[in-house]
């Protein structure tokens, strides 16, 4: 695309140090408004703790979808997540670029220039545009994708119908990935936080009233579902974007001025959040591939495994929020050049992390039964309640590693922060791919089952995890970068 197209930015003239010193006038509201210390448990907490909620009630949503679909039948929950998991990894690669845009945003906003982080935005809008649309033709290809499975004939039908149904759900994911950026990398975190509630609420009375039918209107079972989530999240994306608007205009971010592709922004940002992206799509498609593998083992093992991974998505989703958190503190330090200050913020996060993690796993083995009470209702009780041994079995698997998942969320957010994405690239395909889908493979073609399936799920965690915390005690991420010099730095 022409360079043409991209309005021209203000010059460093006048005009150029007054919107400087606009944003030094902000930065000090924000600190009078927001007044935690640089690096403290403060300050973390006002940016994370809304992410987490966000995160937490996202999670939610898909419990609730779940627990719907199980009162329909055990087939609907063993089709569900591999449809689900599908969707994930055809837009995770639009998704990892898409969710770069948090880390430009930051560092751009740590360094105060409200310009780029204009055109930063507008660059992470089109590719979310461009890759959720092009993912569309996917709903073609859908038969032949599940069938290559192996899943069970009437699994597969029910994995088909809802994996079309989703799949236009990528556009407003991807929209509200890089909306959110917008929001978080200025901590005004609780903004993403209502929408996301909102969202969720919205998702689970028209995911009810789609199932099952409300009034004179049939209820539609699978596709009922689906469609409620496409509703769902193009309404959140809606309401992202008008407030993003609404503050830019407010706020002296020129959105309309920084309209356009920036060829050299998004080059940056392709070279930094391509392989993000390539990170996201060979670590969701290793899951997809472990879910799809364990469907061979039959129709109760494949759902067991769905609703181990559902219910650990209640300890490990939230979490992400805290990554998200983290991302963002960091992208600020980098952008302020204190990184020693960011070591602070992801030791606390991490500490904070841990502790959760270490409590959803004694749940895990303690109470069991608790939380999978309400998946036991429905039509085929009898059959749910043959599964629950094996389900809790899973689960004490899920509460081996789960502390190790905090390890990896945290300490790989906060080199990505920086930019070392290159490194999580090569280390997911280790971990996702020879050791646990390799292994997973193996387990099933010599009768080792769902234990041998799950022992490999746990070890890939557990390395990711100790690989993660050994990347960022090596330092490397210290000296790294996604933005670049400021033209005006060091004028008076």
């Amino acid at each position: 695309m022409s360079t043409s197209l991209r309005k021209p930015a203000a010059p460093p003239t006048l005009s150029g140090n007054t919107q400087r010193d606009g944003d030094m006038a902000d930065t000090i509201d924000d600190q009078q408004t927001n007044p935690a210390p640089a690096g403290s448990l403060r300050e973390l907490m006002h940016v994370a703790f809304p992410l987490v909620i966000s995160a937490g009630s996202l999670s939610l949503m898909n419990v609730v979808d779940r627990i719907f679909l199980a009162q329909l039948s055990i087939d609907a929950l063993a089709a569900a997540m591999p449809a689900a998991m599908l969707s994930w990894t055809s837009m995770s690669l639009a998704f990892g670029m898409a969710g770069y845009t948090n880390a430009f945003v930051s560092q751009y906003e740590g360094a105060g220039r409200k310009d780029r982080v204009a055109a930063a935005m507008w660059q992470g809008i089109f590719v979310a545009l461009a890759g959720g649309i092009s993912l569309l033709p996917m709903i073609l290809f859908a038969p032949e994708i599940f069938g290559l499975m192996g899943h069970a004939a009437h699994v597969q039908q029910l994995e088909i119908e809802y994996f079309s149904w989703l799949c236009p759900v990528a556009i407003p994911t991807l929209l509200s990935t890089v909306l959110t950026a917008f929001f978080t990398a200025r901590k005004r975190t609780a903004v993403v936080m209502w929408v996301n509630i909102g969202t969720s609420l919205l998702n689970a009375a028209a995911a009810y009233s789609l199932i099952f039918g409300a009034g004179p209107m049939p209820g539609l079972g699978m596709k009922g579902a689906a469609i409620g989530t496409v509703l769902a999240q193009s309404l959140g994306a809606v309401c992202l974007a008008a407030l993003m608007f609404r503050d830019g205009k407010r706020e002296g971010y020129r959105f309309r001025e920084n309209f356009g592709f920036d060829l050299e922004l998004i080059r940056r940002m392709i070279r930094f959040g391509v392989p993000n992206g390539i990170q996201m799509l060979l670590d969701v498609g290793s899951f997809t591939v472990f879910i799809a593998l364990v469907g061979r083992l039959g129709t109760e093992d494949q759902a067991a495994t769905n609703l181990a991974f559902t219910l650990n998505s209640l300890a490990f989703v939230p979490m992400i929020g805290m990554g998200t958190a983290v991302v963002t503190l960091v992208g600020h330090r980098v952008g302020e050049r204190k990184p020693e200050l960011a070591t602070r913020t992801v030791w606390i996060a991490f500490a904070l992390s841990g502790g959760y993690m270490l409590l959803f796993a004694l749940i895990y083995l303690s109470v069991p039964g608790v939380i999978l009470y309400p998946f036991m209702h429905g039509d085929e009780v009898a059959l749910f309640e043959a599964m629950e041994p094996t389900v809790i079995m899973l689960l004490r698997y899920v509460a081996l590693y789960t502390f190790f998942d905090a390890m990896a969320i945290i300490f790989g957010s906060a080199v990505r922060g920086a930019g070392d994405t290159m490194f999580s690239l090569i280390f997911t395909v280790v971990g996702g791919w020879l050791l646990m889908v390799a292994p997973t493979i193996w387990a099933i073609r010599n009768g080792y089952g769902l234990h041998g399936c799950w022992i490999a799920v746990s070890v890939t965690v557990i390395v990711m995890g100790l690989g993660f915390l050994f990347r960022f005690q090596q330092g490397h991420w210290k000296t790294m970068q996604v933005i670049e010099e400021d033209p005006l730095e060091g004028l008076p």
